[in-house]
């Protein structure tokens, strides 16, 4: 801001500057010319200090509704991933997969309750208590019912809103050793660029090296990890603030 004002002060000086040269120097004859040419350069400049002034703002609020839609559709995968792997006990990173699923899978509801029993002890020619837990299977529940009731947002899964050229959000799974034993992990993300196509490259470019607590950091918007066993997002709480 600092920087802003002085530039806006020393624009003015330097406009005073060469209004008091071409009146006391330049010919009668030529002064139109001059006070025409610089004042198209007058407006130019001025557009481009309001542009740096509102440049950013505009960017900004561009960017927050984009990541947005992004993110509740990564907040979508993630339910549904999630509810996939409760089933088949691993990711998938195939689209088409996870929507089949959202629509033909079932939860099983079950009860753990825990119980007791008595049995004869062949080496101690005695009674013993033997307690147990017994898991009981109480319904199914469709997956679609459970995560979207009646809407069909599911079946877009994959479309980034506003995309410019049609691209999807990118999917991966795989399975990877964790402390001696294979976890899976899947991760869904969507490059900053192909949602900030149209926006001016310099603010793209500061957006893609953002490393803060209260912005997405990195060049791509996240869930998941192909590296490390998790199902957060990269993007800060401000986000979460609506219903997931």
């Amino acid at each position: 801001m600092i920087t802003l004002i002085l530039l806006i002060v020393g624009a003015c000086l330097l406009t005073v500057g060469i209004v008091w040269v071409i009146d006391k120097y330049v010919s009668q004859k030529m002064k139109p010319i001059i006070f025409i040419l610089f004042s198209l350069i007058s407006i130019f400049l001025a557009y481009k200090i309001y542009q740096s002034i509102t440049g950013p703002i505009e960017f900004n609020k561009v960017k927050q509704e984009r990541f947005g839609l992004v993110i509740d559709k990564l907040k979508d995968i993630r339910n549904a991933q999630e509810a996939y792997k409760s089933v088949n006990q691993k990711y998938t990173g195939d689209f088409t997969q996870l929507i089949n699923f959202i629509d033909t899978g079932k939860y099983v509801i079950t009860q753990q309750r825990d119980s007791s029993y008595t049995y004869f002890d062949e080496v101690y020619k005695i009674d013993q208590l033997r307690e147990v837990t017994i898991i009981d299977t109480l319904r199914f529940v469709s997956v679609k019912d459970s995560l979207f009731k009646t809407d069909t947002r599911y079946k877009s899964l994959a479309t980034i809103p506003n995309a410019a050229n049609g691209e999807k959000i990118q999917m991966k799974a795989d399975i990877i050793e964790k402390s001696g034993y294979k976890a899976p992990v899947f991760k869904a993300w969507v490059d900053k660029e192909v949602l900030l196509y149209d926006q001016q490259k310099s603010l793209r470019q500061k957006e893609n090296a953002e490393q803060s607590v209260e912005e997405v950091n990195g060049s791509e918007i996240s869930v998941g990890s192909l590296e490390e066993v998790s199902t957060s997002g990269n993007w800060p709480p401000i986000y979460d603030s609506t219903k997931d």
